[in-house]
């Protein structure tokens, strides 16, 4: 992606939100490695920390202000070689028990979507998005860096990212235009999930298939959070701690 990471680190991505988050990881047991990732900002260490990631991107202030608590998922990766498979239902599972044994009422965050060799299809991607996933003009909010002009295209040459499809099925609404990340060169998506639209069917399908096709178990840890396995793959949330 040409991603200009502000880490001392080479290859690590790191900032200061990742202190105050707690950290969803998913870990392949047979060849011993980390195989998908993503960290969670919950609503009281967004307020420690002063603000949600996402408000560095979006203007979020008519949205906050929805009765209820809400819970930022970002910084979302699959090992390239694991995608399509376990990993992703793994990493799905323990962020849905996650959340539900947390009370959340919203999912937020922002799903990014790269250029084609063209640039970025705003318009295209926008027109492929089912209606039901486009919020209502009271939740929409405002980029503070919208694409520029001279980087945008016609022509949809990169299409739907397979976890963008995911927050979809899941009934996930995009919030507006998209914002213009200048350091990892992709346009970021706000999404929101309000977990009361999470039809209870899916939720128990999605948890049924795990368990009965890959012998998933969950297990709540006291110092690690959400634990879950399937097959040889497990995920846990590890628990950031304050500056």
């Amino acid at each position: 992606m040409g991603a200009k990471l502000k880490t001392e680190s080479e290859g690590l991505d790191y900032d200061e939100v990742d202190s105050y988050c707690d950290h969803l990881v998913v870990y392949d047991n047979l060849n011993k490695k980390i195989v998908g990732y993503t960290r969670l900002l919950n609503q009281d260490q967004a307020e420690r920390l002063g603000r949600f990631y996402s408000q560095s991107e979006f203007n979020l202030d008519q949205l906050l202000t929805l009765p209820g608590r809400f819970l930022e998922i970002g910084r979302t990766c699959v090992d390239p070689d694991y995608r399509g498979g376990a990993v992703l239902t793994t990493l799905w599972s323990a962020l849905v028990q996650y959340a539900l044994e947390g009370q959340f009422n919203y999912l937020v965050g922002c799903a990014s979507i790269t250029p084609g060799p063209s640039g970025f299809a705003v318009d295209a991607v926008y027109r492929n998005i089912d209606a039901k996933n486009i919020a209502p003009s009271s939740l929409q909010v405002n980029p503070s860096i919208p694409v520029p002009g001279e980087l945008r295209c016609k022509r949809d040459e990169s299409g739907i990212p397979p976890l963008l499809k995911a927050y979809f099925r899941f009934g996930a609404m995009v919030c507006g235009e998209p914002c213009w990340d200048e350091d990892f060169n992709c346009m970021d998506l706000f999404m929101l999930l309000p977990l009361d639209q999470l039809q209870e069917r899916y939720s128990k399908h999605y948890m049924r298939d795990s368990i009965t096709k890959g012998g998933l178990y969950a297990a709540r840890q006291p110092e690690a959070g959400v634990a879950i396995a399937q097959d040889d793959v497990h995920a846990e949330a590890q628990p950031g701690t304050d500056w």
